[in-house]
């Protein structure tokens, strides 16, 4: 009889930022690359027809019209935590399971936040500027800011990196208080209401994972609620906040300070921010670590193994 070898599942990986983990893929998958295919029509007339998985950056739009093209598609495994860029009760609607990194960057996303709150509350990237510039003056001694001890940080949002964010900031002698839409179990204060969390807090960090009900949650009536001396941290995703609100109430003192690592467009223009005051910003980081990225590495392919064996997945959305 003749020795014959059984064809590889096949596997499209969604976005470039993740050809990294092609090498990977193909020990085990015919991997293909959507974007090697500028005519989407000819890749689902082709190797669409084939593709049984998805490999995806969560953050990103995944649009319906492609994946209604797909015949055998039966997962989409998403290697980052956020899933924002699928909508995960149409695939479920039509068999189609959602996983994602749960959990597993969130003490890297914290520590990401606590620097950036201590940054721009401090004036750290300020000072390294004027420093580097020959701006240094002994004056600068003499117009003290104030410190962290006894401020009220308010978390909108008490998930994986809420809590990681809250236990941080505990330890600089930080009051804690969280607002979420829905109560949780938890021994910290949760304010009435998000704006009652903004009025009430020093510094507002943003943790929430985003969703269809709360885009531009942050909007210009909470930032004004946060308030001139307030600083506004974002370590979720941009499209939780107003931008062009916060931009404006920067730039006349309505607002204090903001740190950013998210935006509402990404990369962000860099002109938008050339005459923004009192910001401190990265480039969409803070999740992505040495020691983050393996581990949602290997729980998506092990989502994979499992989806392709008919066992139960890993991280299931919504698990």
């Amino acid at each position: 009889m003749p020795n014959t070898v059984a064809e590889k599942p096949h596997v499209l990986i969604s976005h470039q930022m993740l050809s990294p983990l092609q090498a990977v893929l193909e020990a085990s998958y015919q991997v293909h690359r959507l974007w090697d295919y500028p005519d989407r029509l000819a890749f689902l007339q082709g190797p669409g027809q084939q593709v049984r998985a998805i490999v995806h950056a969560g953050e990103m739009a995944l649009g319906k019209d492609l994946l209604s093209e797909m015949p055998l598609l039966g997962l989409i495994a998403c290697v980052s935590v956020g899933y924002d860029g699928v909508d995960v009760p149409w695939c479920k609607d039509r068999g189609i399971a959602v996983t994602h990194s749960t959990g597993l960057n969130a003490g890297d996303v914290a520590d990401h936040a606590v620097g950036l709150l201590l940054a721009a509350w401090r004036g750290i990237v300020e000072g390294d500027g004027k420093l580097r510039a020959g701006g240094w003056t002994q004056a600068d001694r003499m117009s003290p800011r104030h410190g962290l001890k006894g401020r009220t940080v308010g978390i909108v949002g008490l998930g994986h990196i809420g809590e990681a964010v809250a236990r941080r900031v505990a330890a600089f002698e930080m009051k804690v208080a969280w607002w979420a839409p829905r109560p949780k179990a938890t021994e910290l204060p949760r304010a009435e209401s998000l704006m009652a969390l903004a009025r009430d807090s020093d510094i507002l960090v943003i943790c929430a994972r985003p969703d269809p009900t709360n885009h531009h949650l942050i909007d210009q009536a909470v930032i004004e609620a946060l308030g001139p001396q307030g600083l506004l941290v974002n370590v979720a995703r941009g499209a939780l906040i107003d931008e062009d609100a916060m931009i404006a109430a920067l730039k006349d003192g309505r607002l204090g300070m903001a740190a950013l690592d998210v935006f509402e467009q990404e990369p962000t223009p860099a002109a938008r921010w050339a005459d923004v005051p009192r910001t401190v910003l990265t480039p969409h980081t803070a999740g992505a670590t040495l020691d983050s990225i393996p581990a949602m590495v290997g729980l998506t392919l092990e989502n994979l193994r499992r989806y392709f064996l008919g066992e139960p997945l890993a991280s299931p959305v919504g698990s």
